[in-house]
Formats: structure tokens, C-alpha cells, sequence
């Protein structure tokens, strides 16, 4: 018995100075490195010791202006050279169901807040002058994903396209970006930096910021600009995490795309050989980052999402002597109708690409509903962290990404843009005072640009869109024009001005 108890107090006893050792060992390893990390801040241990505290994820976002639904090789666009984007897609998810919005000003409100716009204020356009204080913008006091992630210790930039307030008291810096590059309006001419479209008053103005300050880099092509500009902030970056918001000019007019990719479509017809070079160009700069990011050994740990801002142009302008446009518009939407401005498919849904090897499925294809407002929350849901306060329209979609049987959280979908709106629920969808910009070059049929009051069409059909329902089943359009109704006074409440749909 005697020798069964001294048995035990010894087995205690050599379990309690294991442990106790462990403890004095880590205690000692934290001593050690608190009092040293100065003195070793310079050698390679302290920066992989850094590196490894540092590890939440990088967020890369990607955005493009003006590209057409289908316009990636492997989105359907055989005629198109997008190696870049094709590899993409083949480290994640593609998504052929992913909507934004019309027109560029709702579409970025809705990305960067989670919500349906008309809650910032943005059922309108936002100023492009750096003097129009008349004009809107976005809300101040809505929370953007960069202000939210910088309560989680991430350096925020904006590289690119701005337009959601062009003043200096709405530009990206006051709404949670640390650095900024490119400009505040809604294009710019790709060599000389000015806005274009301004009013006829109303001369072209230069349009190019490097934070506060106006720079002026004439003759200098934007796209390699920007791409300058990523390097360095990527660089200066790289051993702390960073969400990097890169809205592209590309391919929206004007069409100056680069030479390199011109003789490459010069069997297309005209403009789609036009456009197609600016799909080139725009692929090329996003590989050029994605072979920086591997060069600074960043890939594995940056989740990459890709998206555009709404459907290609059909647009075409002469102003002040110079003529610019989409040249009537040279993208592809498959069998969709619309482009930018329109309500119908090709207006509202884009290619969108999410790509993160190390936690979500590489090469596959997802055809649930989506929309860039569940970036926000699809974000804090791969980060772990929660939501913020304030309520989201958009929806973490990350149990979508896993599963391709998984529903779409989105039962039903709201657009509106001034006064005109859209609904869709199941395959039906109802458009009120709505545009066909489908245009000439389409192979679809043309149809007048004033589309009826009401537009009901069936998604589902053999050529979607293509037959106006709305006489032969009344009381669908009364149920979906009900639901949005409910869903304008909830959105327009705070806004700031007044809902256009009440009657």
C-alpha cells in the first residue's frame, strides 16, 4: 500500500513540474520577446514573429466600370482573351447569378456600405465637380467597409474610381480610407486625368488626387498609374493586413485601350473589336497585380473578390470637340437583354469571381442569387467578426460558397434609380418606368428605349425579357409592386429626401 501511494505522489509530482516548467518556459519566450522586439525589430526572426501575429487575411477588391454580363472568356465570351480573369475564376468561386446595379454611383454605395443605396442617400447622381456642393453624395454617417475594418486593425486605400461625392468634405478619406489615389468624379480620359462629361457650360476640368492634394501627370496612361500606385501600397503594406479597394476606369469610356491588345481584335466588327481591346487592357492590369501579390508571397493569405459596377455601355457622346462613348456599345450579355442604365439583366448582373484557396472551394461555379451588398457581410463572416450595428441588406452568402444546393438568402431583390425601380421574385420580375438600352449592336431585337409603365417578364424564358406579361397577369405585377412599396418606405426613410414611389 505504501509503496501504491508513494507511486501516485510521484506520478503527481512529475505532472505538476512538467506543467510547471511549460508555464515558466512560455512566460520566459513572452519576457524575452517583449523586452527584445525592439532590439531584433530589424533582423528576419522579429519579422516572421510579426508576420505570424499579422495573419488575419488581406482583402484585395476588384472592381470593374462598364463590363458587359458575359464578357470573360469563362463567362461565356469565346471571342475574348482574359487569361487573367479565367485564372481567377479557376482559384475560386464564379458566379453567374450576381447582381449590383444600373449605373455607377448606387452600384459603389451599395458595395461598400452592405445596403440598398437610397439608405446613403444615393438615388441620384453625386457630384463629379470638386466645387459642387449642391450636388449629392453619400452620407457621412454611413458606415463603409473600409471604416469598419479599420476597428479590426486594417489599413484601408482606394486606388481608382471614386464617385460618391467629389467635394473635399465627401471624398474617400472621410469615409475610412487611410490613402487614396485616382479620382473623385465618374470617369476620366485616360491621358489627360479630365472628367469629360461635364455640364455644356461647363469645360472639361482635371480630375486626378493623391489623397487631398490635386497632381497632375499628363501624358501619363492612367491604368499604369493605378498600377504603380498598387505596387507601393501593396509594398508598404505587406507585413500588416490591408484591405486595397481597386475600382477600375476600365472599360468604360473612353475607349483608349492599350495598343499591345488593338491588332489582336482587328478581325471583330466594330465596336465590338473596340471594347474587347479594353476588356484586354483591364486583364492584363489585374494579372499584373495578381503576379505582384505572388511576388511578395501575399496570395495565399488575401481573399480576392472580383466584380463589376453594372452591365456594358451602349452610351455615345460629342462634347466640347471631342468625341467619346462606347461607340454604341460592344459588350456581351448572352441571351440577356439591357446594358447600363437598364433594369433588364444586362444592366444589372455582372461577373463576379471570389477566390481565397486556403478556405473557400477553388473552380467552381455557383448559379444562386447573389449581390455586391453580401460582400460586407460575406467578409465578416470569413473573418470572424461580427456585424456592424447598423442593418444590412446584404447577406453573408459564405454557406452559398460552400454548397452549390444551398438556397440564396435573397428571396426577393430591389433596384431603384431616381424614379424608376425593379423587383424580382422567383423567375418574375416587374419593371416600373424602366429604359431598354439594349442597343443597335445587340443581337437582340431592337425595341424603343421607353419601355411601358410596367414591364412583367419571366426570366425563365427560352429568350428571357423578350415578352411584356404585365396585361396577362395583373396580379402578379400588383403583388410585386406591393412588396416594393413596403421595401421603399424602409429604405427611403433616413435618406434624406423624399421616396419618388409614394403616390
Amino acid at each position: 500500500m505504501i509503496n501504491i501511494i508513494t507511486s501516485h505522489i510521484n506520478s503527481f509530482s512529475l505532472l505538476f513540474f512538467k506543467r510547471f516548467f511549460t508555464v515558466v518556459t512560455v512566460f520566459y519566450i513572452i519576457t524575452v520577446f517583449s523586452v527584445n522586439i525592439g532590439c531584433y525589430a530589424q533582423t528576419g526572426v522579429a519579422k516572421t514573429i510579426v508576420d505570424q501575429l499579422n495573419s488575419r487575411p488581406n482583402i484585395l477588391l476588384l472592381y470593374a466600370d462598364d463590363q458587359g454580363t458575359s464578357d470573360i472568356r469563362d463567362f461565356g465570351a469565346k471571342d475574348l482573351q482574359t487569361p487573367n480573369l479565367d485564372r481567377l475564376a479557376a482559384k475560386g468561386v464564379k458566379f453567374t447569378q450576381a447582381y449590383a446595379h444600373s449605373v455607377c454611383c448606387p452600384s459603389r454605395a451599395a458595395l461598400l456600405t452592405g445596403r440598398a443605396p437610397q439608405r446613403s442617400g444615393v438615388n441620384d447622381w453625386t457630384s463629379s465637380h470638386p466645387n459642387d456642393y449642391k450636388a449629392r453624395a453619400m452620407n457621412l454617417n454611413e458606415t463603409t467597409l473600409a471604416e469598419y475594418l479599420k476597428q479590426y486593425d486594417y489599413n484601408t486605400g482606394i486606388i481608382g474610381k471614386w464617385h460618391l461625392g467629389a467635394t473635399d468634405n465627401h471624398n474617400p478619406l472621410k469615409h475610412g480610407f487611410d490613402y487614396f489615389f485616382g479620382f473623385r468624379g465618374g470617369f476620366i480620359d485616360y491621358y489627360t486625368h479630365q472628367y469629360l462629361h461635364s455640364e455644356r457650360q461647363k469645360p472639361p476640368f482635371h480630375d486626378l488626387y493623391r489623397n487631398n492634394s490635386k497632381i497632375h501627370e499628363n501624358g501619363k496612361y492612367f491604368p499604369d498609374l493605378q498600377l504603380k500606385e498598387v505596387y507601393k501600397y501593396l509594398e508598404e503594406n505587406k507585413h500588416s493586413p490591408f484591405f486595397l479597394y481597386v475600382p477600375f476606369n476600365l472599360p468604360h469610356y473612353p475607349e483608349q485601350p492599350d495598343s499591345t491588345f488593338v491588332k489582336q481584335y482587328e478581325h471583330l466588327k466594330w465596336p465590338r473589336s473596340s471594347y474587347a481591346s479594353m476588356i484586354s487592357t483591364l486583364d492584363d492590369r489585374i494579372g499584373k497585380i495578381l503576379t505582384k501579390l505572388d511576388q511578395l508571397g501575399l496570395a495565399e493569405n488575401t481573399i480576392i473578390i472580383y466584380m463589376s459596377d453594372n452591365g456594358h455601355s451602349t452610351e455615345d457622346y460629342f462634347n466640347w470637340g471631342i468625341s467619346y462613348g462606347s461607340n454604341g456599345g460592344g459588350g456581351y450579355t448572352g441571351k440577356w437583354r439591357g446594358a447600363k442604365a437598364s433594369f433588364l439583366e444586362g444592366g444589372i448582373r455582372v461577373p463576379a469571381i471570389i477566390s481565397f484557396p486556403k478556405k473557400i472551394p477553388q473552380n467552381v461555379t455557383r448559379d444562386q442569387v447573389v449581390s455586391n451588398m453580401d460582400i460586407f457581410p460575406t467578409l465578416c463572416d470569413l473573418l470572424q467578426i461580427p456585424l456592424p450595428v447598423n442593418e444590412l441588406d446584404g447577406k453573408s452568402i459564405l454557406p452559398v460558397i460552400n454548397s452549390d444546393i444551398e438556397p440564396s438568402p435573397h428571396e426577393v431583390m430591389h433596384w431603384q434609380w431616381q424614379s424608376s425601380w425593379a423587383v424580382r421574385k422567383g423567375n418574375w420580375k416587374l419593371i416600373f418606368n424602366g429604359r431598354d438600352t439594349t442597343g443597335k449592336f445587340s443581337n437582340h431585337p431592337i425595341k424603343d428605349s421607353k419601355m411601358p409603365d410596367y414591364y412583367l417578364a419571366k426570366l425563365d424564358d427560352l429568350n428571357p425579357e423578350e415578352i411584356n406579361y404585365a396585361i396577362k397577369y395583373p396580379s402578379i405585377v400588383e403583388d410585386l409592386e406591393h412588396l416594393h412599396q413596403i421595401w421603399s418606405v424602409e429604405v427611403f426613410r433616413d435618406s434624406g429626401y423624399p421616396d419618388p414611389n409614394k403616390k
